[in-house]
């Protein structure tokens, strides 16, 4: 979501003084930024970062208002009120510097076309000069506690109980009123507002307060440490117009931030602890969402040490929420509670040599423009000792050297273009923007062209020669998949082009399209895009096109065409365009339709725009491509528009649209995939909650083949119906495919610290009718490690990032300035598997068909029988280690589950080998007994799975046990020509040795299985050591000569080693003895060379035994099989002889004749075709 980057830059106030900025407070836009210190007021600008103007506080009146405390901005930017620590508020105006007045302008070179610019283009471009002029005080007579900006109000807190509503315009009698605090009842929810319990506020102050637009009140921290909603009950703000709830069980509050998307109020405990609350639409009353905390998992160390939440800032698109506390240090927490960063571990707190860091203690924090930098305070105490050290190095110190000079950490994020831009969820690539760069993870654009050469039908586009690729096929089941997706961990980074970015920043929008190469980013005004093809940007040819239009709603890609929901500034409307990729970025070859309401979210689904506007409705329009033109358009056509007024209290809440062919019908209707091609439902996701609507199917339906297509009129949707709640992104693809219909058809939701859900859909097998209690759709969640970014829905991966540091020691030392406490910050790639989750929460609820068939068909994937390991390890690590007894154990039914793959012993012995050795008696109780699938694995002639199993034996068995199916592994890896395996198990058996206890290892103290069911699964596929013994061609008796070597601890080391060798070579003799009866001399060959054994010495030994030759005839033919030798032909000169001319084949001579050619080739002596031995 958010990713911290880099170092965070410095920025040093060019004043000097005595005074440390304490208190930092944003603009309505983020554009300026107001900083206070004692007796200073200074502006700075957000880009360029520079200081603007600073106020200077006389000492007379220094004296008289008190030090500067808190500063609040008038919501047009014009004016700043400040309040002091004697109970006065400062009001003042901020005046601009005239025309052609500016601090800082660009210099563009001779004949540059941004030199001819539009009126007022100049004026967002440059760091304006601004002038501070104070207006008349206000007098409150009380501690000023907190301030809260409204439209034409102002609203201060007193710390003597009172809450004083001021006019930003008029500041006279009648624009001041205060209310106090003990006329506002408060409850626990509305409906017991009137005889409920109420609290005594009496001597009670309002510590804290922040306004949520979208709840339309206040949220509030009391003096005591209650937490508070007050809601004025009328547009004005009156005492007997306001109503109060609090919340139960908590005293420790001490700050609040309210998140206006999302409707939630976050507020800081003493015990270090983020409660983020919501307001129960039917009573009114505060309920609990969830908890920000560290837990002790992850931090040990600092978990309950961090003291109290200091300041709490929301993003300013309300996706993350950024802590601090007393004590030091920031935190990062998703909208919902998925944690992404934090700076009191690793290596934020550890120098490389291993000591410890003290965290940064943070006085003040902001966001800036579009949640691109967090601008910081460090603590007065944090920044002295910095600037001491400076000084103590310095061999002369400057004459002013008490004066210190302020800075500023800036500290830089990129961030997910779903924060922003929700409509690429439905696609499969990671798009993340920084202030001025693309970070993509498609793949490489070359390989795009060398695959383009194979098809003889691609052409190559006139303009930028990109490859002219026909409309994707939606049906069409080929991803971008592991190669171009997974295929390396770079980023591949797109430089945002300067010459739009330094007139239009900050970037907005971004998007990309399905293929992955091709990008559009939307700033201020207008927007751009950018080919990987060319690796060029296209920007508006006429400057004033582009200044005259900014991108509302998003922008999005459809085909090769650029969707963007736009203001016009010239007609004063709202438009909906689209650009085509190849053609200059002109308004000329745009197809334009106006609309009649503000356009707040964009999102596409094939041919299909759908729009969210600020009437709170939904239009979708038809998008039909026209090539009628030398330059292509496309036409667009409203289909449909459906009001949602009912149903969405406020248009802002609204944080994603998705036009999806989800139903809850699918289980049952098999024989309609055309449904997949269809817009079967709107997907809402309204302030995390996830609604549904579904078109209306219950009239008459009317079959596509029998209207015609002009006169088609889409259904209307039912009420909608709530999926889920806490929802930050939603993840759908429009493609089908018949083999992964579980996943592809499924719908895919990120839930913050809940992790993942899926909402997946349910099948009858083999076209049977389902049954009836049966649910078509069933809600699955499951956790991950990494927070989701994008999935690739048959690939059964989540794409995600996430964030790596580097310690750099370079500044190390006493000058160490503050941005070095930090590491360096990089942004990495990374991907998880969640198949595996899915198969489990199936076969949880019993619904094991479903899971076999959503197996099957990920068979294919080169991770499956990783996900396989993964399943049984997640299950054997939570059931094994379980304090409580399990009623209902799991693993015996995942064990039956994985006896359905030919990966099943594979699974099991590499899941056992990644497990520690208490575990194995659990794990091997629920799925059958290690020797009986060693057995197994030798009947499947799986050695090497055999010799995995082998060393689970040697831990489980006495050794007599593990030598004797050593035995029978060594004898099948010789007869099977496995020499590196026979290797092993020379070393395995002579490392076995005899001086070890005849006893089997102590048996750990685990938890057996309460069902027996885990062993009747394997009932059938267990065999004897005497049925295996004939297949292996080993003896019984051979075995058991093993048992009479000598054995225990009193023989003698050199005789027992003596005694394991003379074994070994005795099986090896027998293997020798065994490929010479058979006269194979060509594998005896391999297996001499192979295993190091003294063939000439045994032969010597075996001359008149097993090496002598009783049948010359069949072992003739067997040498000339065994060496791919031809036989001998007859002589020419001789014909009488069978030998004599003749091309005689040796399926014609007889047998007397064959013994008389051996004859004749064993006297001749060494012959062409000799037999050596390699």
């Amino acid at each position: 979501m958010y990713f911290l980057t880099g170092w965070p830059r410095r920025l040093l106030c060019p004043l000097r003084s005595e005074e440390e900025p304490f208190y930092i407070q944003p603009s309505s836009q983020r554009f300026y930024f107001a900083l206070l210190s004692e007796t200073q007021l200074s502006v700075w600008f957000s880009r360029p970062s520079v200081l603007i103007v600073s106020y200077i506080e006389s000492a007379k009146a220094a004296a008289q208002f008190g030090f500067y405390q808190k500063a609040e901005w008038k919501p047009d930017d014009s004016m700043i009120a400040v309040a002091t620590a004697k109970g006065y508020i400062l009001l003042f105006d901020v005046l601009g510097g005239g025309d052609d007045k500016y601090l800082y302008e660009p210099v563009y070179p001779k004949g540059s076309p941004r030199v001819k610019v539009t009126p007022g283009f100049k004026e967002e471009q440059c760091a304006p000069a601004l002038s501070l002029e104070m207006k008349k005080p206000v007098d409150l007579e009380a501690p000023i506690t907190s301030l809260q900006s409204l439209q034409e109000d102002l609203l201060v807190c007193t710390a003597d109980g009172y809450l004083h509503v001021l006019h930003w315009d008029g500041l006279g009698s009648n624009g001041r009123k205060a209310i106090c605090l003990t006329t506002i009842p408060f409850s626990l929810d509305l409906q017991s507002a009137r005889g409920g319990p109420s609290l005594d506020l009496e001597g009670v102050h309002i510590r804290c307060m922040e306004y949520c637009v979208t709840l339309d009140g206040f949220a509030v921290v009391l003096s005591d440490g209650r937490l508070g909603f007050i809601t004025p009950l009328s547009n004005t703000i009156t005492a007997d117009q306001l109503q109060g709830v609090w919340a139960a069980d908590v005293t420790d509050g001490t700050c609040v931030a309210v998140n206006n998307k999302y409707r939630l109020m976050a507020f800081g405990c003493a015990s270090g602890s983020v409660l983020v609350y919501m307001i129960d639409t039917t009573t009114g009353s505060m309920q609990l969402s969830h908890k920000l905390e560290l837990t002790p998992k992850h931090y040990p160390d600092i978990y309950n040490k961090t003291g109290p939440v200091k300041l709490i800032c929301w993003s300013p698109d309300c996706s993350v929420v950024m802590v601090t506390w007393e004590c030091g240090g920031l935190s990062l927490w998703s909208v919902f509670g998925a944690h992404l960063i934090c700076t009191l571990g690793e290596d934020f707190i550890h120098r490389s040599d291993g000591t410890k860091k003290d965290p940064l203690k943070i006085s003040s924090m902001s966001w800036g423009a579009e949640g691109y930098h967090l601008w910081v305070l460090p603590h007065k105490q944090e920044r002295r000792r910095q600037e001491e050290q400076e000084q103590d190095v310095e061999m002369v110190a400057p004459p002013n050297s008490s004066a210190l000079q302020a800075g500023i950490l800036q500290f830089h994020f990129i961030k997910s273009a779903l924060t922003v831009n929700p409509c690429t969820s439905n696609q499969e690539q990671v798009l993340l923007h920084g202030e001025d760069r693309l970070y993509l993870t498609c793949g490489d654009p070359t390989q795009i062209h060398s695959n383009s050469d194979t098809h003889p039908h691609t052409h190559l586009h006139p303009h930028d020669g990109s490859p002219l690729h026909p409309p994707p096929n939606p049906d069409s089941s080929l991803s971008q998949g592991l190669s171009t997706l997974l295929g390396h961990k770079h980023w591949h980074v797109v430089q945002i082009h300067s010459t739009y970015l330094e007139s239009n920043w900050p970037i907005r929008f971004a998007a990309i399209d399905t293929a992955g190469q091709c990008m559009a980013v939307a700033g201020r005004r207008g927007f751009a895009h950018y080919s990987l093809f060319t690796r060029k940007w296209k920007l508006f040819g006429n400057i004033t096109q582009e200044q005259n239009m900014t991108v509302t709603g998003g922008l999005a890609w459809w085909n090769d065409f650029v969707v963007v929901a736009c203001y016009n500034f010239i007609d004063q409307q709202e438009q909906l365009r689209l650009y085509q990729r190849s053609s200059n970025l002109d308004n000329a070859f745009a197809s334009v339709t106006k609309l009649h309401s503000d356009t707040l979210l964009l999102n596409v689904f094939r041919d299909m725009v759908i729009l969210f506007r600020a009437d709170c409705s939904i239009c979708l329009y038809s998008i039909e491509r026209k090539n009628d033109s030398p330059n292509p358009t496309a036409s667009v056509e409203l289909l449909q528009e459906v009001s949602m007024s009912r149903y969405i209290p406020h248009p802002a809440l609204v944080v994603s649209v998705t036009l999806t062919s989800v139903r809850t019908e699918t289980g049952i209707t098999l024989k309609a995939p055309q449904q997949a091609c269809m817009a079967e439902s709107i997907m809402l996701n309204l302030a995390g909650q996830l609604i549904m609507l579904q078109r209306d199917r219950s009239g008459p339906q009317v079959r596509e083949k029998d209207t015609a297509a002009v006169n088609k009129k889409l259904l209307p949707f039912c009420p909608p119906v709530v999926l889920a709640q806490c929802v930050e992104n939603v993840w759908t693809t429009c493609r089908s495919n018949k083999k992964k219909r579980h996943l592809l058809e499924a719908l895919w939701l990120s839930c913050g610290e809940a992790g993942m859900k899926v909402w997946l859909p349910l099948f009858p097998r083999d076209h049977r009718k389902p049954h009836s209690f049966l649910s078509r759709r069933i809600m699955l969640p499951f956790h991950i490690n990494i927070y989701p970014l994008a999935v690739l829905f048959e690939d059964a991966l989540v794409l995600g990032a996430t964030n790596e540091t580097v310690l750099y020691d370079g500044m190390q030392g006493s000058s160490e300035p503050l941005e070095a406490l930090f590491p360096y910050c990089t942004v990495e790639r990374t991907s998880q598997i969640y198949l595996h989750h899915i198969l489990r929460q199936l076969l949880v609820r019993n619904l094991g068909e479903q899971a076999l068939m959503l197996a099957q068909s990920c068979a294919s994937l080169p991770y499956f029988p990783h996900v396989m390991e993964l399943m049984v390890h997640v299950v054997l690590e939570e059931e094994a280690t379980s304090r409580e007894p399990i009623p209902d154990p799991l693993l015996p039914t995942v064990a039956k589950f994985i006896t359905e793959f030919p990966l099943f012993l594979q699974t099991i012995v590499h899941c056992a080998r990644k497990t520690e050795y208490a575990l194995w008696n659990y794990l091997f109780a629920a799925v059958g007994n290690p020797k009986d699938l060693f057995e197994e694995c030798l009947m499947a002639q799986d050695l090497d799975t055999a010799a995995s199993y082998l060393i689970i034996l040697q831990n489980m068995e006495v050794p007599a046990v593990s030598r004797q199916h050593a035995t029978l592994l060594f004898n099948t890896a010789l007869e099977q020509g496995k020499w590196d395996l026979c290797r092993h198990m020379i070393r395995f058996l002579k490392a076995i040795g005899s001086g070890e206890m005849e006893t089997p290892p102590p048996t750990p103290t685990t938890q057996e299985p309460s069902s027996t069911g885990g062993f009747e699964f394997f009932r059938n596929r267990s065999i004897s050591l005497s049925q295996s013994a004939d297949s292996v061609t080993t003896g019984k008796f051979n075995l058991q000569k093993t048992f009479s070597m000598p054995s225990g601890s009193s023989a003698k080391g050199r005789d027992v080693e003596c005694a394991e060798n003379m074994y070994i070579d005795m099986m090896l003799w027998r293997h020798a003895r065994h490929l010479l009866e058979q006269v194979r001399l060509r594998d005896l060959g391999c297996f001499s060379a192979q295993l190091g054994f003294e063939l000439i010495g045994w032969l010597c030994r075996e001359r008149n035994r097993v090496a002598r030759v009783d049948d010359f005839v069949t072992a003739l033919k067997k040498l000339h099989k065994d060496f791919l030798w031809p036989f001998p032909v007859i002589p020419v000169g001789n014909l009488s002889s069978p030998l004599k001319n003749g091309r005689c084949r040796t399926g014609d001579l007889s047998q007397a004749e064959l013994e008389h050619i051996s004859m004749e080739l064993a006297n001749k002596g060494p012959h062409k075709s000799q037999v050596q031995l390699r």
